[in-house]
């Protein structure tokens, strides 16, 4: 049980949340504005879809790099690759994959049938269409003949999936309507999970510059993935200030909606941090740095909107 706890990577959790938190209370803030109701049971079964949807990941991305033998030399997290290391073996990892995209498939239609049914009968099936794209997403990072974390499109699916699909999709599916500023507070999770993303393939771009795992960070050599780095780093506040700012917020003296600007701080210490860094190796502890800031401007956002104005 503890090496599959292990190989779960516990530490990912709540940054896979982050957008699920971000686009439901964001809806709720919504829909209570217009007098209408908020469902904790979708909240919670959505929580629980994503949390599925990353373990999969995990254990897929646990399997597929084990198989093809980049975590031989993996530095951080090494010694907890259960395949590498022989804790679990390549069959009962590639079961524990099927299982949980079963898992995840079932979790998500009862999900949609709950968040759907009877009045949004399209919806429902545009979202299970979805659902399927995000556990194939989830395996194929790592596994297949040509994962896409081996051909560094590996940040724009996180970008994608972590940002856009997770806050926006939990968004419609409390208000059943896409509205466009959505995208703003989606980009701000979707770049820093990103970040989450790049600063794990520069730790680890020795290793997989020599297992032939071709990342954006190996394709951008060090010094500009650091570069990169800083930028995705800088622009969240700045774009979730902007939704609060084109919402009126300010003119309305909710300034307490504003809390979430507390996370520059840390971020900008994180920066500078960062950019000492000489050695890949040293970058391991600012994973769950940035993963837990984003966490916690999810919650801020949360909080903000919905207690606080």
């Amino acid at each position: 049980m503890k090496n599959w706890i292990q190989a779960a990577r516990l530490r990912t959790l709540p940054l896979s949340i982050s957008g699920i938190i971000m686009g439901s209370f964001i809806a709720r803030w919504k829909l209570l504005q217009n007098g209408e109701t908020w469902d904790w049971t979708i909240f919670a079964l959505a929580l629980l879809v994503t949390l599925l949807y990353q373990v999969l990941s995990n254990y897929a991305n646990d399997y597929g790099d084990g198989v093809k033998g980049t975590d031989k030399n993996r530095i951080g997290e090494a010694e907890q690759r259960a395949v590498a290391s022989g804790k679990i073996s390549a069959k009962q990892m590639r079961n524990a994959v099927i299982l949980f995209a079963i898992l995840s498939l079932v979790a998500t239609f009862y999900l949609l049938y709950k968040a759907f049914f009877p009045n949004f009968i399209n919806e429902f099936y545009t979202f299970i269409g979805l659902g399927v794209a995000c556990i194939l997403a989830a395996i194929g990072y790592t596994v297949g003949k040509k994962p896409y974390g081996y051909l560094g499109l590996g940040d724009i699916m996180v970008f994608i999936f972590f940002g856009l699909v997770s806050v926006c999709g939990s968004y419609f599916l409390f208000t059943k309507t896409f509205d466009w500023d959505i995208l703003l507070p989606a980009s701000a999770i979707g770049l820093l999970s990103a970040a989450v993303l790049n600063l794990n393939n520069m730790r680890d771009i020795e290793n997989d510059e020599k297992s032939g795992k071709k990342t954006l960070a190996l394709r951008l050599g060090f010094k500009n993935a650091m570069i990169y780095e800083m930028i995705i780093l800088v622009l969240p506040p700045i774009l979730v200030l902007t939704y609060m700012m084109i919402n009126d917020l300010q003119a309305q003296g909710k300034y307490y909606a504003f809390i979430f600007f507390v996370t520059v701080f840390p971020l900008m210490s994180l920066r500078r941090k960062i950019m000492m860094v000489k050695e890949p190796k040293e970058l391991d502890p600012f994973l769950k740095q940035v993963a837990m800031i984003t966490f916690v401007m999810s919650l801020l956002v949360a909080f903000g909107l919905n207690y606080f104005s």
